[in-house]
């Protein structure tokens, strides 16, 4: 995934606004309309020490912490109508978005609110009782990305505050305004201290992921910028968990249909304008039906409305920030002049903001950046295989290993064929489809650790495991 963290880079990715915050910039227009504190790295010890503070209290009462975990998801729901439009306006997706990001937020804290982790025995044989039971690590730290600021920040908070941690979050420096609101509200239902929200530049991410009273870091971003997490962790060997960047293939089968696929594997590309770390971002068809791919994925780019997030028309909204849609134009010019063709889209388009027409990307050569690198934005790549060992190896062959997914009639065969795929989640004629209840994990550059389900919650405890003898004895038990 590609962010707005960079824990060493020299891109400063907001400006300093007039009360000396940082400014945040509407995507669908290209100017600044708000700011945001600017922490600065030495505020972080007062921090750390209040969430020191307030774990000893939030640890000591699971049903206390269950009973607030549900009003606090009561309490968003309340508040949607603040959330959704300030995350429209910051981030640029559509609105109808924006509110299902909000919605699934709140089910993340009621998810999450009923999960236990209690006592386990342990038998053995031997004549000791031993049990297993869960403990809190302390205050934690998550950083957070751009493109699902509420539902990657809930994804985060929900677990380690029902496991009874406490929790400093930093949002993106490009979209931390309903972050911000978000805490506010979250503030009116948990204890003060459980849950801060830190907003700045680097290196106060840096700071953070280092900072000798965080037990456990959580970030989604970049590789480049997960290994930098995971290097300051290490200083006070904090426990890491990291999502990181996603090239995800879809296979398409030699029996697939084209029509009946085509608006699914669509969105499943384009959806938040293609800056979903598990979106489809190369797909390989047969080469019998390669052209037919191309020109049913083409005209659905063709007729797909773009504009801003808040006019109700829109179904795909800006890139972003500049910064991202930078990058976008890179990878597709370099595609371009590499020989690719350009079926549908392939430049920014000429209004204010940052919008970028949703590309499909025709005789792509396999080593160009736009296939081998993480393009996180509305271009997709068609490419043709002969074989299904050809597109399998094809699929697996760019270090990233998040999700992966298969699409034909032959069930038996697709499901042969997502078992080969190197990645964490693989789908059969969908992709980018999560419940709650599952674990969510990558493999190779794709990260470290575990999210969702009861994985999440254990991801924030620690084992604690107590012996004592089955009944008193003269000699005691050895």
């Amino acid at each position: 995934m590609v962010t707005g963290h960079s824990l060493h880079s020299p891109q400063r990715p907001s400006g300093q606004g007039r009360g000396g915050g940082l400014t945040v910039v509407d995507p669908a227009t290209g100017e600044a309309f708000d700011e945001a504190p600017d922490r600065r790295p030495d505020e972080l010890d007062a921090l750390v020490n209040r969430a020191q503070a307030a774990w000893r209290g939030w640890r000591a009462d699971p049903g206390a912490r269950g009973t607030a975990l549900l009003a606090a998801a009561d309490a968003v729901e309340a508040a949607a109508a603040d959330l959704a439009p300030l995350l429209t306006r910051e981030q640029g997706k559509p609105l109808t978005e924006s509110y299902a990001e909000v919605a699934r937020t709140a089910a993340r804290l009621r998810y999450f609110a009923e999960l236990d982790a209690g006592p386990q025995p342990i038998t053995d044989g031997r004549p000791v009782r031993s049990e297993l039971r869960w403990r809190p690590l302390g205050p934690v730290a998550a950083i957070v990305p751009w493109n699902f600021p509420l539902q990657l920040a809930s994804a985060k908070f929900a677990p380690a505050l029902a496991a009874g941690n406490t929790m400093l979050l930093k949002p993106s420096p490009f979209t931390p305004l309903a972050t911000r609101l978000l805490g506010s509200v979250l503030s009116g239902v948990l204890p003060e201290g459980v849950l801060t929200i830190v907003t700045g530049r680097e290196p106060l991410g840096a700071r953070l992921a280092s900072h000798p009273g965080i037990r456990h870091v959580s970030f989604t971003g970049s590789t480049a910028t997960g290994r930098a997490v995971a290097a300051s962790a290490a200083a006070s060997l904090a426990r890491v968990t990291l999502e990181l960047g996603g090239n995800d293939a879809a296979i398409l089968l030699d029996d697939v249909d084209v029509e009946a696929s085509a608006d699914r594997l669509f969105w499943a590309a384009f959806r938040n304008c293609g800056q979903v770390c598990m979106a489809v971002k190369r797909v390989y068809a047969p080469a019998r039906l390669h052209a037919r791919v191309v020109e049913a994925l083409a005209d659905r780019a063709k007729t797909a409305v773009v504009g801003p997030g808040l006019d109700p028309h829109s179904r795909l909204g800006p890139v972003s920030n500049a910064p991202q849609l930078a990058r976008v134009e890179y990878y597709t010019a370099r595609a371009l002049a590499d020989g690719a063709r350009a079926a549908a889209g392939g430049h920014r388009l000429d209004r204010p903001g940052y919008f970028f027409s949703p590309t499909i990307l025709a005789d792509v050569p396999a080593d160009s950046p736009v296939v081998t690198q993480e393009q996180f934005g509305p271009v997709l790549p068609v490419l043709s295989y002969g074989t299904l060992d050809e597109a399998v190896e094809a699929a697996n062959g760019t270090g990233f290993g998040l999700g992966g997914s298969v699409w034909g009639t032959d069930l038996d065969l697709a499901a042969t064929v997502a078992d080969r795929l190197e990645c964490g989640t693989a789908w059969i004629n969908h992709h980018a489809e999560l419940s709650l209840a599952q674990p969510f994990a990558g493999v190779g550059e794709s990260g470290v650790g575990v999210a969702g389900g009861p994985w999440g919650l254990y991801g924030n405890l620690s084992p604690f495991v107590v012996h004592r003898p089955e009944a008193a004895s003269r000699g005691g038990v050895t």
